[in-house]
C-alpha cells in the first residue's frame, strides 16, 4: 500500500521544510517537493508538523506493585500512547530474585503478545546477576534477544535494591556487549530509615512520600552511579531524574566526557511538591518515585533540556487508580502504589511547555521525545527520523490546536489525570505505525497486535558521540 503525505512541515532533530513523504511498504520511499505519484491513500499535512513517531523509553505496562498491578496493559497502555503521538515504548520484564533472566523475558512477551497497538521493546529490570547462572542469560539477552539494556536499583530494599558490587559486575558485562545500564539512583537504605522513623511519629499522609525522599537521597545515588559506571568502564543511564542537586552530578561528569545520560518526564517539569498538599487523600494520586520536588527545580531541568544534559523526555508511565488502588494507602504514605499516569500526554505537554513557551525549538522537541531515544536505546535510524528507508512511524501534528487535559476525555485506563485541567497547544492528530494509519483525525483506527517487537542493535556507537563535552547546546 503506498501513502503519499502532502503539504507539510517536516521537521526532525535536525531538519526543518516544507514537502512530501512517499510511504510504501511501512517504509519512507521517497521524500520530495510536490510529489505528483498515484497513491492509494493522500493525507493533507497543510499547517501541520510532520514528525517522527514518538519514543517513550520508560514504561511499566501491567506491572505488579506493592501488592497490585498498574491499571494499563499492552493493549490500552499503547492505545493511549498512540494517541498521544508515541510510536515506540520500551517497556520494563522484572527479574523476580533468584529466578531466571530469559524466563522473565518470557514473561514480559506473553504479557504484550497480541495485545500492542504500536512497536515496542523490553529493558530488563535484574534484581539477581549471579556470575555463574544470570551473567551468562544476560548476555544471551543482547547477543540474540536485542535486549541492550538493563534497569538496576538503588532504592526498594528487599524488593527490587541490588548491593553495587551487582551494579558493578552488570555495568561491566553491558559495556563489553555494547549494552547500557539504567539506574534508578535514590539512597534506598537510608530513605527506608527516614520512612520508618516518620511511621513512627505518626506521620501517614501522602506528603510525607516526598518529605521521606530529600534531593540528597537522589543526587547522592546518581553520582555513585556514575563513580560505578566510570570504574567499570561503562555507560550509564540516569532515568527519571527530579531534581537540581541530581542534574549536577550529571552535569559535571558530562563536562569531563564521562558517557554519562539521563532522562526527566513531564511530571518534573509541569508539577511540584504542592501537588501533595491536597485534601481528602488527593496527594495521593501524585505518589510517584523520584517524588515531586519544589517548583524551583522546574527551570533548572528545563535548562539541563537546552544544554543537553538531559537528553529524553520519558513518562514512567506507571498507572493506579485513585478509587481503588492508591487507597490501599489511605492509612500509611509507604502503602501507596508509586506511579501515575503520562503516556498519553508527554507529546502535547512537551511541545506547550518547550516550543509554544520559548524554552526549546521544535527540532529539539523532536529530539528530547524521539530521535535522541532512538539512538540511546539502539533503535536509530530504523526509527526516530523521517528519512528514506526508515520505518514509517510518522504523527501528523498540528501546532496551533488547543485541547484541556481531562481524564474524561483520555485513553489512559485510569481514574484521573495528573495534568487535569491544564490547556496545552499543540495536539496529535493523525498517526501512522510503520505506513498503516492507526489514529485518524485522533480516532484510534488500528487493532491490538499491530505492534511489532523491537530487536535492538549495539549501543555504544551512538553513545560515544553523544557523551562528548562538544556535543552539547
Amino acid at each position: 500500500m503506498k501513502t503519499l503525505i502532502k503539504n507539510g512541515r517536516v521537521v526532525t532533530a535536525v531538519d526543518d521544510y516544507f514537502g512530501d513523504i512517499l510511504v510504501e511498504d511501512g517504509k519512507i520511499a521517497l521524500i520530495g517537493s510536490k510529489l505528483d505519484i498515484n497513491a492509494d491513500k493522500v493525507i493533507d499535512a497543510k499547517d501541520r508538523l510532520v514528525i517522527p513517531g514518538g519514543i517513550d523509553p520508560h514504561t511499566h505496562m501491567d506491572m505488579p506493585f506493592g501488592g497490585t498491578v498498574s491499571a494499563d496493559d499492552f493493549n490500552t497502555g499503547t492505545i493511549a500512547a498512540a494517541h498521544g503521538g508515541t510510536t515506540t515504548i520500551v517497556d520494563f520484564a522484572i527479574q523476580p530474585k533468584g529466578e531466571s533472566i530469559l524466563k522473565s523475558l518470557d514473561t514480559w512477551h506473553a504479557k504484550a503478545a497480541g495485545k500492542a497497538a504500536i512497536d515496542y521493546g523490553f529493558h530488563m529490570i535484574v534484581t539477581d546477576l549471579s556470575p555463574k547462572d544470570h551473567v551468562p542469560e544476560m548476555r544471551k539477552l543482547m547477543d540474540h534477544e536485542g535486549v541492550m539494556s538493563f534497569k538496576l536499583f538503588m532504592a526498594y530494599p528487599g524488593v527490587l535494591l541490588v548491593d553495587d558490587a551487582t551494579i558493578f559486575r552488570a555495568m561491566k558485562v553491558a559495556g563489553e556487549h555494547g549494552g547500557l545500564i539504567c539506574m534508578h539512583a535514590e539512597n534506598g537504605v537510608v530513605i527506608n530509615e527516614i520512612i520508618a522513623q516518620a511511621l513512627a511519629e505518626g506521620k501517614t499522609a501522602p506528603k510525607y512520600h516526598a518529605l521521606t525522599r530529600p534531593v540528597q537521597a537522589e543526587a547522592e545515588g546518581v553520582n555513585r552511579a556514575i563513580a560505578i559506571a566510570e570504574m567499570a568502564g561503562s555507560p550509564v543511564y540516569i532515568v527519571h531524574l527530579s531534581c537540581y542537586e541530581a542534574l549536577k552530578k550529571v552535569k559535571e561528569a558530562r563536562d569531563i566526557g564521562v558517557p554519562a545520560f539521563a532522562e526527566t518526564c513531564p511530571q518534573y517539569l509541569f508539577l511540584d511538591y504542592s501537588y501533595y498538599e491536597k485534601e481528602d487523600f488527593e496527594g495521593a494520586k501524585y505518589v510517584m518515585t523520584p517524588a515531586l520536588r519544589e517548583k524551583w527545580h522546574q527551570e533548572e531541568l528545563w535548562t539541563g533540556i537546552r544544554m543537553n544534559d538531559l537528553q529524553v523526555i520519558s513518562t514512567d508511565h506507571c498507572p493506579f487508580c485513585f478509587k481503588d488502588q492508591k487507597q490501599l494507602g489511605k492509612d500509611d504514605f509507604s502503602k501507596i502504589p508509586n506511579g501515575g499516569p503520562g503516556v498519553e500526554n508527554r507529546m502535547s505537554l512537551i511541545y506547550n511547555g518547550g516550543v509554544v513557551q520559548g524554552r526549546i525549538s521544535v527540532n529539539r522537541f523532536v529530539e528530547i521525545t524521539s530521535t535522541a531515544a532512538a539512538k540511546i536505546f539502539g533503535l536509530f535510524p530504523r526509527k526516530g527520523t523521517i528519512a528514506v528507508g526508515s520505518d514509517a512511524d510518522i504523527v501528523i501534528f498540528n501546532p496551533s490546536k488547543k485541547t484541556t487535559i481531562s481524564a474524561k476525555t483520555h485513553h489512559m485506563n485510569v481514574d484521573y489525570n495528573c495534568y487535569e485541567g491544564m490547556e496545552v497547544t499543540g495536539v496529535t492528530e493523525t498517526v501512522l505505525s510503520r505506513g498503516k494509519v492507526i489514529i485518524e483525525n485522533e480516532r484510534y483506527v488500528g487493532k491490538p497486535g499491530d505492534g511489532n517487537y523491537l530487536k535492538r542493535s549495539n549501543v555504544q556507537q551512538a553513545l560515544r558521540p553523544m557523551a562528548s563535552p562538544s556535543a552539547r547546546r
